[in-house]
């Protein structure tokens, strides 16, 4: 078994980009920027997105952190959206979610221009994904698709089983296994509520992916010896041994899956760090196409 190491693997891709905008620097050219917009008082996306910052910062990428009242108004935050549109010094625009419930989500995605989309929300970018096309994919299915090629796991005509089709890394993680490139070109099954036995499915994975966000719903009998194991859960589980009175733990129950697999994420450490890795190389993206 080979554990899959996420944080390494981020830690790399940071390195490759710094190295990349550390030469635009010595060349005097622009550098990648990318703007963060925070609405309201969550502490988790406020969290989410001071190590956004942070970590554009550690790579010498250009980074501004729009904070906005929870009261603010549709039209000011869809204007606001636009003066970045039209800004040559930063390349991609995210936009944090959950927003209020008076702020309508998809209006503001939409107003981001597709060149700047780098959380890969819009709906062209999430058509150009379907249909094959270059584009900017969603930063956690983009760093699972990262990590099974920087393995070297073979995904050619293998059989994916995804767990869970959200619009953030179900839908898009299926899609992206399904095109006809490197890292993919798999047989595809997504399974979700409404599937009925679903270790029928599960016990044929060669690569299991896991985002349902139950916590060790995946055990030792749904899946089959040599399997390649995503797990994208992050879920609290009560643990009275902690200080924080709580552990994080994956969709699968790793203790008894382990075992089983050729290789496996572990949770945390796995697929979560390299959410922000692929954010980074999006903006980097970004600016190559923009130029600069």
């Amino acid at each position: 078994m080979i554990l899959i190491d996420g944080k390494k693997t981020a830690s790399e891709i940071r390195n490759e980009l710094k190295i990349e905008i550390s030469r635009l620097v010595e060349l005097g050219k622009n550098i990648p920027g990318l703007v963060a917009v925070l609405v309201g008082e969550n502490p988790a996306s406020e969290i989410y997105v001071r190590s956004k910052a942070k970590a554009c910062e550690e790579i010498g990428m250009r980074s501004k952190v729009e904070k906005l009242g929870a009261n603010i108004d549709e039209e000011e935050l869809l204007a606001l959206v636009s003066k970045y549109n039209n800004d040559n010094n930063y390349h991609g625009i995210l936009v944090q979610l959950p927003l209020p419930k008076h702020i309508s989500e998809d209006k503001v995605i939409e107003a981001i221009s597709p060149r700047k989309d780098v959380d890969g929300f819009h709906p062209i970018s999430i058509g150009n994904l379907v249909i094959g096309k270059d584009t900017f994919v969603s930063c956690t299915p983009a760093g699972i698709q990262e990590l099974l090629i920087r393995y070297k796991i073979e995904t050619k005509g293998k059989h994916v089983v995804v767990l869970g089709r959200s619009n953030i890394v179900g839908k898009p993680i299926a899609n992206i296994m399904l095109q006809k490139k490197e890292g993919a070109n798999s047989i595809v099954t997504v399974c979700h509520s409404a599937t009925k036995n679903i270790s029928y499915f599960t016990r044929q994975a060669d690569i299991l992916i896991a985002a349902i966000g139950s916590p060790n719903f995946v055990k030792s009998d749904m899946v089959k010896e040599g399997v390649v194991v995503i797990d994208v859960g992050i879920n609290r589980v009560e643990d009275k041994n902690s200080k924080k009175g709580y552990r994080v733990v994956g969709d699968v129950d790793f203790e008894s899956v382990a075992p089983l697999s050729s290789f496996i994420t572990p949770v945390p450490g796995g697929v979560g760090p390299m959410t922000i890795a692929m954010l980074l190389k999006n903006t980097f993206k970004a600016y190559l196409k923009i130029g600069g």
